[in-house]
């Protein structure tokens, strides 16, 4: 496979068998998908400490945290809107401890990072808390927590959102 450079040429070097390979030039050092990324080159960019982060719901809706790491495909749809429900939230910020937590795997030393992470692990544990009370649990972990069993009780969380509670 040969891969055009920025002026448009194939550069090539000729191999020991005397057939030609491509020669690679196209720079990562910036954190976006550089332009002479091939179509079929997987590619992820490299992080730098103290990236920009979009807020819980877009970053659910876009599938990262990080705008930088946000490569939408050509003929991608955009990120979808959350509805503003107890459910949606919590699961966002469960979404934001998630993608803080694989951030701080490979940055362990961003300490603006860690403060964020142990700042939304708070609210992510205060939200389920709230949510349990009023809806019940929503992990079998949470269900073993009560004073009975209460993990197949009616209503579900999805029957809230479609008025079938009366």
């Amino acid at each position: 496979m040969f891969m055009e450079n920025s002026s448009g040429s194939r550069p090539a070097s000729t191999t020991s068998s005397g057939t030609q390979a491509a020669q690679s030039s196209c720079p990562d050092t910036n954190g976006t998908l550089p332009s002479c990324a091939g179509l079929a080159v997987p590619y992820v960019p490299f992080q730098k400490n103290n990236p920009q982060k979009y807020a819980q719901s877009e970053a659910l809706s876009n599938g990262t945290l990080f705008p930088g790491l946000n490569l939408p495909f050509r003929l991608a749809v955009e990120g979808s809107t959350l509805p503003n429900t107890p459910l949606a939230e919590l699961q966002a910020l469960e979404f934001v401890v998630l993608e803080l937590n694989i951030y701080l795997d490979t940055h362990k030393d961003d300490t603006e990072a860690f403060n964020l992470f142990k700042q939304f692990s708070a609210m992510e544990k205060a939200a389920k808390a709230a949510y349990e009370s009023k809806y019940g649990p929503i992990t079998k972990e949470s269900a073993a927590a009560g004073d009975s069993y209460q993990w197949l009780s009616d209503p579900w969380p999805w029957n809230f959102a479609q008025n079938e509670v009366k």
